[in-house]
Order: C-alpha cells, then structure tokens, then sequence
C-alpha cells in the first residue's frame, strides 16, 4: 500500500493519503485500485474512489529531461536528493528535493507540494 502525508499550497491543510493495487485478473494488466485522502482539518474524507483500470500499451509520447544528484549518507542515515526535469509535451520545468521519507515537489506553474512517505 502506499500511504503518505501530503501538504499542498493550494489546499492549506494535511491530508493522508493511501492507494493500493490488487491485479483481479490472471491478465496482470487489469487491477482493481481502491485510492482515498482524509483531510485533517475537516476530519472528513476528500477523496475516495474504487476503479477498474485495464492498462493498455502506451501510445501517448511523453518525455522529461532530468538530472538527478544523490547525496548518500548526508548525515547519518540521510541520504538527499535533488532533481532538477523539463517536461518535454507540457513545457514545464520542475524540481524535487528528497530527504530519506520527506519530499518537496515544485513546477514552473507555481504548483508546490510536501509529502512524507509513511
């Protein structure tokens, strides 16, 4: 499962999130994916939804240009992280810094973003 919490400038509070992926077909192309967020300030869900998805082969282009530059063992036990990417198709450029569980996600839109990877 992946469960994280998220804060967002657009949104202004914390929110869990979770998502998991169960293959319900001997086909590993089709799953099941439960996926939720629970917003801490309003103590209600915000966002919950069960699909059925079939993934079909890829036949949009999508391209990035990214550099990335590890840090292993910054202090002990921290590793980080940078990443500097233009995507290519929306002409956006964007960055990440990722210390161990923590990242901090920005693009050229002035979208932001925290995350901790539970």
């Amino acid at each position: 499962m992946e469960s994280s919490l998220r804060y967002g400038g657009d949104s202004k509070s914390l929110r869990i999130h979770a998502k998991e992926m169960y293959p319900i077909a001997t086909d590993s192309n089709t799953l099941l994916q439960l996926h939720g967020e629970l917003d801490t300030r309003l103590g209600a869900p915000t966002y919950l939804s069960a699909m059925i998805r079939h993934f079909y082969p890829d036949r949009e282009s999508q391209g990035a240009a990214e550099l990335n530059w590890i840090i292993f063992n910054f202090k002990k036990d921290q590793d980080l992280r940078f990443k500097v990417g233009y995507e290519v198709v929306d002409k956006i450029p964007y960055f990440q810094i990722k210390e161990n569980n923590w990242t901090f996600n920005a693009d050229g839109k002035g979208k932001w973003n925290v995350r901790y990877d539970l």
